[in-house]
């Protein structure tokens, strides 16, 4: 039992963890400029002796309903001490309290899990799109993503932001440039990350005001100018080249219903006939790294983001049963994948040898369903209770990752339990917007079984329609270790919005014919 792994703790272990209980006297600073409350601080200082035991016998009865995989160090240890390997158990002793229902002022329910504090969350996510204090000017190359960021995590919650589409609109109006593309503030040359973010905050706010600010033919133009001849995309005009670039390109084709030809300033234009989509998989195929998975560009560092931006941008261009297992080597992606979700924190990591962080959630945790689609091929319907793991099991590989670890971590150790809300990577760490949206992800791929749905369609004008064809169904479990009042919304897992708003924004453009 796990009471019996934390008196054993206690025990051989009087003084607590070398990261974790007391905070500083530093007064925290949120998104609003305004000071923080005592919970809001930074952890930086370790209880006394004599606090420690109190405060965990005090909260044992929570801690004896989790289970010992989440409640103490991992068993097997290599006896190597690096400074990697001290910082992995700081961080350990760091989530433990949290994670065996032992923190005070939180409240846990039976399983030894917090709800999700949605008010507090939707208050952050809300300050987030209001004036900003003056030292955000540090970030006007991100203004696109801070609208992505809180108003997709405001929309995962059940917030209707559709009062946010004139502000939206009149914000990006400016930073759309004549020959093309968004940039991050005015005046900043386009660049595909800022774009793809601006394009997303337009489809969840929808609406054709909206729709009808995107310049779609110099939109094609910029594009046909960022195209390379290997096949992949540079993120501005002589920038970087990278899978970021792949994935946000096939996004924004598909979204605005783009022609695939090139123009013929492209630097990959032939008389051949190439297109947008040219050597585009096969570039996407030549990232996976020796270890499994994705690095940047060719032979790099393999990362969690880069994984994603591979499957999803794959998703794009093909139906996932037939195109990832063609350009992928799957099993070796499973296995750097698997290699990243740690106990007992039960989150993931970016990268081989890094600590756990919030945002992997997503873009980690976000990689499971597009892989588990492409195991399970087509969904054909099933029998059984909707949503129950006895149906799931029967039509698909089931879950290829820890769904109870994840949602463990995101609930008991990412929540900013104080006045200021919002979520973080760690509990040492304050919340911001972009841990908020991507952490939100993850919990909404944790808690929903997507499924890809063949389509029948072979007309000439389905190019590109793959990503439209998915559908979920929650996760309904007699396991289940959060309440039904801690379920978010469904986010379409290629666009990582609510779904239905890629959806209603593809219609949109298609239904506008050519350039």
């Amino acid at each position: 039992m796990a009471t019996d792994n934390l008196d054993s703790l206690l025990k051989s272990n009087p003084q607590p963890p070398q990261t974790g209980f007391i905070v500083d006297d530093t007064e925290a600073i949120s998104s609003s400029g305004e000071a923080g409350d005592f919970a809001n601080r930074e952890f930086v200082h370790r209880v006394g002796p004599s606090s420690y035991p109190a405060m965990m016998s005090a909260r044992i009865a929570s801690a004896s309903t989790v289970p010992d995989l989440f409640t103490t160090h991992p068993l097997l240890r290599d006896f190597l001490v690096t400074e990697s390997s001290q910082i992995q158990d700081e961080t350990v002793d760091e989530c433990l309290p949290f994670l065996s229902g032992l923190q005070q002022g939180i409240t846990f329910n039976e399983h030894g899990v917090p709800h999700l504090d949605r008010r507090r969350h939707i208050q952050f996510l809300h300050k987030g799109l209001r004036n900003l204090p003056s030292q955000f000017v540090a970030a006007d190359a991100s203004r696109p993503w801070m609208f992505y960021w809180a108003l997709a995590g405001l929309s995962a919650m059940g917030e209707d932001v559709s009062e946010y589409r004139e502000r939206i609109i009149s914000t990006l109006r400016p930073i759309q440039n004549p020959t093309g593309g968004f940039g991050g503030g005015n005046g900043q040359m386009s660049h595909l990350a800022s774009t793809y973010a601006a394009l997303l905050s337009l489809a969840i706010v929808g609406g054709k005001e909206a729709f009808n600010l995107v310049d779609r033919k110099s939109m094609w133009e910029w594009l046909s100018v960022l195209k390379q001849p290997d096949g992949g995309f540079q993120m501005s005009v002589g920038g970087e080249e990278d899978i970021r670039g792949a994935y946000c390109a096939a996004v924004i084709i598909t979204l605005l219903d783009l022609p695939l030809e090139l123009s013929r300033e492209s630097p990959a234009w032939t008389s051949n006939g190439a297109t947008l989509l040219t050597n585009l998989p096969e570039w996407v195929a030549k990232c996976q790294s020796f270890e499994g998975g994705f690095s940047g560009r060719p032979d790099a560092e393999a990362h969690g983001a880069y994984a994603f931006c591979a499957l999803a941008c794959l998703c794009v261009l093909g139906d996932p049963h037939i195109i990832i297992p063609k350009y992928i080597d799957v099993p070796r992606l499973i296995s750097w994948l698997s290699s990243r979700q740690y106990a007992p924190e039960g989150g993931f990591s970016g990268r081989t040898n890094k600590l756990v962080d919030g945002c992997y959630s997503h873009w980690v945790g976000g990689c499971w369903p597009l892989l588990e689609a492409s195991l399970d091929g087509p969904f054909q319907g099933h029998s059984g209770k909707e949503g129950s793991a006895e149906a799931i099991s029967n039509t698909s590989v089931g879950s290829l990752f820890s769904r109870e670890g994840l949602i463990r971590y995101i609930l008991c150790c990412c929540q900013d339990f104080g006045k200021r809300g919002g979520l973080r990577d760690k509990p040492s760490h304050m919340s911001d917007s972009y841990h908020t949206c991507y952490v939100l992800a993850g919990l909404s791929s944790a808690q929903h079984k997507w499924h890809f749905n063949a389509s029948t369609d072979n007309e000439p004008d389905s190019t590109l329609t793959s990503a439209y064809q998915w559908t979920a169904e929650p996760v309904l479990d007699d396991s289940q270790i959060y309440d039904e009042q801690d379920r978010v919304e469904m986010l379409h897992p290629v666009f990582v919005i609510c779904q239905g708003r890629a959806e209603e924004m593809r219609a949109y453009f298609a239904s506008q014919g050519g350039l």
